[in-house]
């Protein structure tokens, strides 16, 4: 069974910077879509930024744009969600899933997406 994992999570200040990473075993990630999610305590589960089969287009959420990048490796088999100008709401446990659908539509919804990350934690202090 493939899986997906997730690290680069950590203990960040207020203004500061993070590049998480999403590591691909038994999957050839070229082969989807890929996202990022994230979960805050007592919040649901919320879209982060997502990113196509190639890397050509990406989109993101308004409360991480102009602050956060996703990115893909292929060849690495591994996909990117650099942050920059981490503020404490950003704190939640961030989640790489995958989505297999066939569109080259990217979607933000997390239950289209096939494959999880067991979640790296990111804190943001004040």
């Amino acid at each position: 069974q493939g899986q997906l994992v997730e690290s680069g999570g950590g203990l960040v200040q207020a203004g500061g910077s993070l590049r998480l990473s999403c590591a691909a075993s038994g999957r050839t990630i070229s082969s989807y879509k890929m996202g990022w999610f994230r979960q805050a305590p007592g919040k649901e589960r919320e879209f982060v930024a997502a990113i196509s089969r190639s890397g050509g287009s990406a989109r993101y959420a308004d409360s991480v744009k102009d602050r956060f990048t996703i990115s893909r490796d292929n060849a690495k088999n591994t996909m990117y969600l650099q942050m920059n100008g981490l503020k404490p709401e950003d704190t939640a446990v961030y989640y790489c899933a995958a989505d297999s659908s066939g569109s080259s539509y990217i979607y933000t919804l997390g239950s289209t997406y096939d494959y999880w990350g067991q979640g790296t934690q990111v804190t943001v202090s004040s």
